[in-house]
């Protein structure tokens, strides 16, 4: 009875996704599992063992061929695997096939235009954005989708291209806090938030300070920071709506429900 080896820098795997990343002239892959990459470059998934299938480099995964160490050595200027890997998984491309690349497209897309209608407003008028007006906006700057980004840095970099360009006046959609601090610091807190030009629209004088104000988000860590330096961790920042929604809005919708009902009646 013959029997016929497997070559042993051959490893067959299923149900992968591929990153490859070609560098000094050499083709380099690794094998994923699905939905992993993504969540690991934005930082959600920090265990690199829970993204890769297998802690090998190959010349080609589909195949199982795995590359030789010389040529990692060589192209990568380390034998530490690990760094290799973390290179491949950040620098490279993330392999799938036409029909499902069209798949995850359109469903990139989709979250991205959600994710904007949720985090902006117009300044003018702060009501939010519909879909549809997103969408058109998008086609306007002529944004295409890159699979290798998650959702939310493509929503970032869109809402700053649209500002930039005048495309649609859009800005982020402020939150509404509670700011407490003791009363040995407010005089350098309200300089700071008159700095950042923050709207306190309450603000109360007791054994503390405390004061409602709507922020950007982007000044959240800023202010938050501050409080804590200044105040010696003694003060601190309670997020009570995580978009701002004017009284209008819910007053024309709460008359809208009271007719549509009495029309029941």
């Amino acid at each position: 009875m013959v029997v016929i080896n497997q070559p042993s820098n051959l490893i067959k795997l299923t149900n992968v996704s591929v990153v490859r990343l070609k560098k000094g002239g050499k083709r380099f892959e690794v094998a994923c599992y699905k939905n992993k990459i993504l969540e690991w470059r934005s930082g959600v998934e920090t265990d690199i063992d829970e993204v890769l299938q297998i802690s090998n480099v190959f010349t080609n995964v589909s195949k199982g061929k795995v590359a030789c160490m010389e040529d990692l050595k060589r192209v990568f200027q380390t034998s530490d695997m690990n760094v290799i890997l973390q290179e491949i998984l950040k620098k490279g491309d993330i392999q799938v096939g036409e029909k499902e690349r069209s798949h995850q497209i359109e469903n990139t897309y989709k979250d991205i235009v959600r994710t904007i209608v949720d985090m902006c407003v117009n300044p003018t008028t702060k009501k939010a954005y519909t879909a549809s007006m997103i969408e058109k906006a998008l086609k306007d700057l002529g944004f295409s989708v890159n699979l290798n980004k998650n959702v939310k840095s493509q929503a970032l970099d869109v809402i700053k291209h649209l500002k930039e360009k005048n495309i649609i006046p859009i800005e982020r959609a402020r939150m509404r806090v509670r700011i407490v601090s003791p009363l040995s610091i407010i005089q350098k807190l309200k300089e700071k938030l008159e700095q950042l030009s923050i709207n306190i629209t309450d603000e109360e004088w007791n054994d503390e300070f405390q004061a409602i104000a709507y922020i950007d988000p982007g000044d959240y860590k800023r202010i938050i920071d501050f409080i804590r330096q200044e105040s010696k961790d003694k003060g601190y920042i309670e997020v009570l709506d995580l978009k701002e929604i004017i009284e209008e809005q819910i007053h024309v919708f709460s008359i809208l429900c009271i007719i549509n009902i009495s029309k029941l009646y």
